[in-house]
């Protein structure tokens, strides 16, 4: 599966949701709106967040707004549980992001 766009959820006041791990922020990251609303749909405290693609400015605003100390979790599958994924540090994510929007510009992966 390429990777187009990935989505976090976020506030309309701004605020991005990030699950509490033992004092360390993670922050889920979705393959699509769809899965985000799965995940919104079964955790009430998602209820006032809306997923967002993770363009350039999105990710500059989500990773320096904790000043870089949240990490990251790609989630695997929304309908289980959100612990299930993969932790991403901000250079992972920023490197999925550039390759998904690389494949965008060359007309790659948009299907």
């Amino acid at each position: 599966m390429a990777i187009n766009t990935l989505y976090a959820m976020q506030r309309a006041n701004g605020d991005w949701f990030a699950l509490d791990d033992q004092g360390k922020f993670r922050v889920p990251v979705f393959h699509s709106t769809r899965e985000a609303m799965v995940a919104r749909s079964r955790d009430s405290g998602m209820e006032c967040f809306r997923p967002v693609a993770l363009d350039e400015a999105a990710f500059l605003n989500l990773t320096t707004t904790d000043e870089g100390k949240a990490c990251f979790w790609l989630v695997g599958d929304p309908s289980i549980n959100l612990n299930r994924g993969r932790e991403l540090d901000h250079a992972q994510l920023a490197l999925m992001l550039r390759n998904g929007n690389e494949r965008r510009k060359d007309g790659k992966g948009t299907g």
